[in-house]
């Protein structure tokens, strides 16, 4: 009898599509949104425990890889430094620009919140919120730098307190020299190690996706979420202006290349940083997609993640602007000139407190505090918080590669060949790792 043709595995996978990652994403999203409403509207309890579970376990597996990534990447980037030229005046000029764009940013969110008043007519009053549990002030911010031991920092996710330690770490590696090589090769084998572990977890970001967005359609419902309209399209609209504005103008006018290059190459990570709301967790691509863009890799391996832990144009500088003025608002304070500047002031300086992870809580009550407003406006806001976020962690993102660029570009050592050749081609994150489909992000 003649035998039946049968078909390879791999034939098979080939007639199967591909189902692009974004699509993924978006998939993930709008299942989320369904469940989540199936949940709240038909008081399905099991339903709406099932998606916190998947959540819930998503976002702990980001943290477990963060705080020793922060760790190894801050030092091992410290260390790079040696191998770059000027590096003092790189590092300057690098603190300079994200300096420059926080103003902007902050600028622009409130002249937003200014002229929508998101604040006003929403029939939220105090009882709906709470105070939170851990508040932001300068004196925690300025004290809290030093931890007291080296194992509490990584239990409570203290990232502040990682990057100084891992800082000092870098700083004395560079003092001790050749000695010291062992313990530096030790740090980048273990910071390869981590970052495949985190491509790993954030394969996962589709489902992560769906189980963050359905809990917190099922927790707080359509009807609440819509009392936040005006907010929460401040807030993507001022992300946006930033994002697709400012930021293509200034690599337009300041670096002289074209900015929908920068769009190509750096898309994956901005990608990523919408579903996984982490800056520290899409760190390791956001350094590649920056590297593929021209940067030198020993500038950028210094640049991303000092950007991941202090570069936060959403999170610190329109988020807070926007929230000051709906809590204002909500409470009936007057806010003066005086009130605004010091909004500006704190979201230049301090957006090292929103130390790079889901949320930025941490930075809008140091904020608030300053401005003397009730601590209860942030409990009005964590039930926004999911969907906000993500334009928030996207904008952080476009930012920490735009600045590098800027200042490359300046100091002329862009690879503007590079540069122009840059696509959303697929990644290979780690030496000796499988490729990564840049539309994953993954």
């Amino acid at each position: 009898m003649p035998s039946t043709p049968t078909s390879s595995p791999a034939s098979l996978r080939g007639r199967i599509p591909k189902v692009p990652f974004w699509a993924q994403i978006l998939l993930g999203l709008v299942l989320g949104a369904l469940l989540g409403w199936a949940a709240k509207s038909g008081d399905v309890h099991w339903l709406e425990v099932t998606l916190d579970k998947i959540g819930s376990i998503f976002v702990q597996l980001l943290m477990v890889v963060i705080a020793p990534l922060v760790f190894f990447a801050i030092m091992v980037s410290i260390t790079n430094l040696r191998n770059v030229s000027n590096a003092a005046r790189l590092a300057t000029r690098t603190l300079m620009w994200f300096m420059i764009t926080s103003l902007i940013a902050v600028v622009i969110g409130l002249a937003i919140g200014l002229l929508t008043d998101p604040g006003s007519g929403t029939g939220l009053t105090a009882a709906d919120g709470k105070e939170p549990k851990k508040h932001g002030s300068w004196l925690d911010f300025l004290t809290g730098i030093v931890p007291t031991d080296v194992i509490t920092p990584f239990t409570e996710l203290n990232v502040l307190q990682i990057v100084f330690m891992a800082a000092a770490a870098g700083i004395a590696i560079l003092q001790v020299g050749d000695k010291a090589k062992p313990v530096l090769d030790l740090s980048q084998a273990a910071l390869e190690l981590l970052q495949k572990v985190l491509w790993w977890v954030i394969r996962l970001a589709p489902l992560g996706s769906l189980g963050l967005v359905g809990t917190a359609i099922a927790t707080y419902g359509w009807d609440l979420i819509g009392k936040y309209a005006t907010f929460t399209a401040d807030i993507y609209v001022g992300c946006a202006i930033v994002m697709f504005g400012v930021y293509p103008l200034l690599l337009a006018t300041v670096a002289k290349v074209n900015p929908l290059q920068f769009f190509k190459g750096a898309w994956p990570a901005i990608q990523l940083a919408f579903v996984s709301r982490s800056s520290v967790g899409t760190m390791p691509l956001t350094q590649k997609v920056t590297e593929r863009l021209g940067v030198p890799k020993e500038y950028a391996s210094f640049a991303v993640p000092f950007g991941s832990t202090t570069k936060m144009d959403g999170c610190a500088s329109i988020y807070p602007a926007i929230a000051a003025i709906f809590v204002a608002q909500v409470f009936d304070v007057n806010l003066e000139i005086r009130d605004y500047v010091l909004i500006a002031f704190v979201s230049v300086i301090g957006s090292a407190a929103t130390a790079g992870l889901t949320g930025a809580t941490v930075m809008l009550t140091l904020t608030l505090s300053t401005l003397g407003l009730p601590m209860a406006g942030v409990g009005l806001l964590l039930a926004i918080d999911p969907i906000v976020d993500m334009m928030r962690t996207a904008t952080n993102v476009a930012g920490q590669s735009v600045v590098p660029i800027l200042v490359s570009a300046r100091e002329g050592i862009l690879d503007r060949k590079a540069y122009d050749a840059a696509t959303a081609s697929p990644l290979e994150p780690v030496p000796g790792t499988e490729p990564v489909p840049a539309a994953a992000a993954a």
